[in-house]
């Protein structure tokens, strides 16, 4: 059985999100057909709150709700997943120039994952550091497709991708309910927890997933072809 989770999620904790997580959750319920996921990971920017539970909510929409974070480095936005007490305490995740092999190397080391944030994002993103920096070690994938980029972003990101010879995940990058959903990544197997996401991240088995309407243009040039 596979998991279609969305991985990059802000809810109203974010200071940019106004999205509740129960809207988030009665939004996909009710749009299940056109977006198919089965839960969601949220990621909120700088912060981790280890104590927010969410199984009540889980069992009131039948969705998933896990947690990581988006955090800061040098190095742009990264996305980690299996954040501990002692992670916690070694980082101050509120740092917006977090040391980004450090961080990749301690989350490692911990039992987590760590995934590049929309690489092809101007300035935030890997693609325009790695122009002039060395590459960092230990990433299990870049998210190559971000429901919240722009003009050629998601390209920049799906050629660091090749480049790297990188896995590639899929995130909605939602702040609002109405986004939630509309990227996601799709894994071979089931996920019910953090320890099993980090796990499925580190397996490679995974691909982006896109649940995004085609532009009408692009819709009439996709049949135009098939005619």
């Amino acid at each position: 059985m596979s998991a279609v989770l969305d991985l990059h999620v802000h809810s109203e904790a974010s200071d940019d999100s106004r999205a509740s997580v129960e809207a988030y959750l009665q939004w996909l319920s009710l749009r299940g057909s056109e977006r198919p996921v089965d839960g969601i990971v949220l990621t909120e920017h700088r912060q981790f709150n280890a104590q927010a539970d969410y199984r009540a909510l889980e069992d009131r929409y039948g969705l998933l709700v896990l947690k990581g974070a988006e955090l800061e480095t040098e190095y742009g936005h990264l996305l980690v997943y299996g954040i501990t007490p002692e992670l916690a305490r070694r980082f101050n995740l509120a740092d917006i120039r977090l040391p980004a092999q450090g961080l990749i190397d301690e989350v490692r080391r911990l039992g987590g994952a760590v995934v590049a944030a929309h690489p092809g994002r101007v300035r935030v993103g890997l693609y325009d550091h790695y122009a002039d920096k060395p590459a960092l070690r230990g990433l299990v994938a870049l998210e190559g497709l971000n429901g919240g980029s722009r003009g050629d972003e998601n390209a920049r990101s799906a050629e660091l991708v090749r480049r790297l010879s990188l896995p590639a995940t899929g995130g909605s990058d939602s702040h609002l309910v109405s986004t939630v959903g509309l990227c996601a990544t799709r894994f071979a197997g089931r996920i019910t927890n953090i320890a099993e996401l980090v796990a499925a991240l580190w397996s490679g088995d995974f691909e982006p997933a896109d649940f995004r309407k085609p532009k009408p243009a692009a819709a009439a040039k996709s049949n135009a072809a098939a005619g």
